[in-house]
């Protein structure tokens, strides 16, 4: 089984962000990158940055029709397993967003912090960046600025009326320091693990490859997935439904007895 390293907990802890020594097997990477190309046949009108909830097959209610071997990947043990060195043994799933940049054309992802866009109370949420293809710094590999997690503080944000972004909320200026940026460069299987206070962003793809990642939306238990809430709504450029999205606990228990692992699951004999 997969674990994190002490050395990894250690630099997660200092700097917001790992890449682990673990990677997919090829053969994983390879049923991805199937299930990646079943996912764009089956939204041509949505831009491939944009797929979000991928991992909830069929119309996902949030503009997508997902496709199940996402699901698959976030449950995955292993990956379970490496969040879990970071955010303790009670894990929900409660997101996953497909990142497909385009050759030439992928959008930019501007420089933000997750925790303003999403309905966690309090916010503890650890991202895994799963590369499916080549993430270099040519075509836009994921750009974080380490330590930035740091006093667990929210920057403001500003709007962005722009149509060739990823999301429309970008960072105002503030007590940080572009110039510190690190780029994440990862092969097929390889992936990170960064914090929700993490700055962090992506350059757009001008690049002849295109890049693709999958970034799974990982909670402990000990937090609430408020469906109450309602953050930048309608301003991030990206469609969801937080009222009706689902969410899974995949190890522990749900700690704060409230959360809701009913909502926006269908019968069993739909799913099945």
């Amino acid at each position: 089984m997969a674990h994190l390293a002490p050395d990894e907990v250690e630099r997660y802890a200092r700097d917001g962000w790992v890449v682990p020594r673990f990677r997919l097997p090829p053969a994983h990477v390879a049923a991805m990158a199937a299930a990646l190309e079943a996912l764009l046949a089956a939204n041509p009108g949505v831009r491939p940055e944009k797929l979000v909830s991928a991992h909830i097959e069929g119309d996902n209610g949030e503009g997508v029709r997902g496709v199940r071997d996402f699901l698959e990947l976030a449950r995955d043990p292993e990956i379970v397993e490496l969040v879990s060195g970071v955010i303790g043994d009670d894990v929900i799933l409660w997101g996953c967003h497909v990142f497909c940049k385009p050759p030439g054309e992928g959008y930019e992802t501007p420089w933000h912090q997750d925790g303003h866009y999403w309905p966690i109370r309090p916010l503890a949420t650890c991202t895994a960046w799963v590369a499916l293809e080549p993430s270099t710094r040519a075509n836009g590999c994921l750009r974080v600025i380490p330590g930035s997690h740091r006093g667990q503080r929210l920057w403001p944000h500003l709007h962005e009326d722009r149509t060739d972004l990823t999301l429309n909320q970008r960072m105002a200026d503030g007590d940080w320091d572009e110039g510190s940026a690190v780029d994440i460069e990862l092969e097929p299987g390889q992936m990170s693990l960064h914090d929700v206070y993490m700055i962090h962003g992506a350059a757009a793809n001008r690049s002849a490859q295109r890049r693709t990642g999958v970034a799974l939306r990982y909670m402990p238990a000990t937090s609430l997935f408020d469906r109450t809430l309602r953050p930048v709504d309608g301003q991030s450029g990206v469609p969801v439904d937080f009222a009706r999205r689902p969410i899974w606990l995949l190890r522990g228990v749900d700690r704060t007895g409230r959360n809701d692992f009913e909502v926006g699951h269908r019968p069993a004999r739909e799913s099945a």
